[in-house]
């Protein structure tokens, strides 16, 4: 039993990924023009494949640590870069930082998918 909930929850987990990686290339000019760094586009699309491609990896369980630890860079990092609600006051510094607090969350199940016994040999 115990497998068999820790296999449907890294394909939850992944699954989040993929979605959220074929999002942001179905509205990929929308999200692209919003972002607030240099070279956005192409921050976008490598960050949307590695979403899909290391979500994938995570839900099927194929070098299931090292997705996991590229899904922990790719969150941190986004996090970082698009949820600062440190620079905001009010009710947008709360909704911001909701987000970044489920982030950090997020980071904590990949680190359970990478520590999984077995998972490194």
């Amino acid at each position: 039993m115990s497998l068999y909930l820790e296999n449907v929850g890294l394909i939850m987990l992944g699954g989040v990924f993929v979605c959220a990686g074929i999002e942001h290339f179905l509205r990929f000019r929308q999200i692209a023009a919003q972002l607030p760094f240099p070279y956005p586009r192409l921050m976008l699309a490598a960050g949307s494949a590695l979403e899909i491609v290391a979500g994938l990896c995570l839900a099927v369980g194929v070098g299931r640590p090292y997705a996991a630890l590229a899904l922990i860079a790719f969150t941190i990092a986004a996090s970082l870069m698009m949820l600062n609600f440190w620079s905001y006051s009010g009710p947008e510094r709360q909704s911001i930082r909701s987000a970044f607090t489920i982030n950090i969350a997020v980071v904590g199940g990949l680190l359970l998918a990478a520590a999984a016994p077995g998972q490194w040999t």
